[in-house]
């Protein structure tokens, strides 16, 4: 088996008349934490998009588990074991936690047709989702919302977790919880692409790591390697870890 998982070779990505992706270059290790970092306007959410098949390769190709997936539509991607939690949540406000749970288990008609064992593991990560359980999504707060989000994403097994800047707007106490489930996450063997603006985040949980710049990878390593050269994050990042 691969011990990449994902695999972007030279793909581009065009949305309109704009060029954002150019050649791209990236692995993702099977069974580790990857970060993709890089300034606003890198191109790390297009890159998510594009391997999701939102926006469509222009050139290049993308490989799941040794499958081209390049010209897949969404649907059959997510069919593959891959769930995305973009930056935005996604999730239904109008429906409550358990009805936008039901939605995401994609076998089950019926909240008893879930696997018990895995909402039970998933409201052990994040408990507010069985708190909230009958509330409106709409109503929690932001912390909250993007613990559902995630909740979403794992209520059926996933072999790759994609997910656009988790600790975004959130509370220290929130971001500590959400890297203790990501810590969890990767040691039940989930394989996790992130993109994430918190360093401390990032280094706490990282494995390897992808420098974006200007639409291309412009560095890729140990996180570890990252988070002891500052003269490197300089370099690349323009802050020091």
């Amino acid at each position: 088996m691969n011990e990449n998982i994902l695999t972007l070779a030279g793909v581009h990505t065009h949305i309109g008349a704009y060029h954002i992706l150019h050649g791209v270059d990236l692995q993702v290790p099977r069974g580790q934490l990857t970060l993709l970092l890089g300034r606003n306007g890198a191109g790390k959410t297009t890159t998510l998009r594009t391997i999701m098949g939102l926006w469509r390769a222009s050139a290049g190709r993308i490989e799941f588990n040794g499958r081209d997936i390049t010209a897949m539509a969404t649907p059959q991607i997510s069919q593959l074991n891959v769930a995305y939690v973009p930056e935005n949540m996604g999730i239904f406000a109008d429906l409550t936690v358990k009805e936008n749970m039901l939605l995401a288990a994609r076998w089950a008609r019926n909240i008893g047709q879930i696997d018990e064992a895995r909402l039970q593991w998933i409201f052990s990560l994040f408990p507010a989702v069985e708190k909230f359980w009958n509330h409106p999504a709409g109503k929690l707060s932001g912390g909250q919302k993007q613990m559902l989000a995630v909740s979403r994403a794992i209520i059926e097994p996933r072999e790759l977790l994609i997910v656009d800047e988790p600790s975004k707007g959130l509370a220290p106490a929130i971001i500590n919880n959400m890297i203790e489930a990501f810590a969890q996450l990767k040691a039940s063997g989930v394989t996790i692409l992130l993109v994430e603006q918190n360093i401390n985040f990032a280094k706490r949980l990282g494995d390897t790591v992808a420098v974006m710049d200007n639409g291309r990878i412009v560095h890729s390593g140990s996180m570890r390697e990252m988070a002891e050269n500052e003269e490197l994050q300089h370099s690349l990042l323009g802050l020091a870890i």
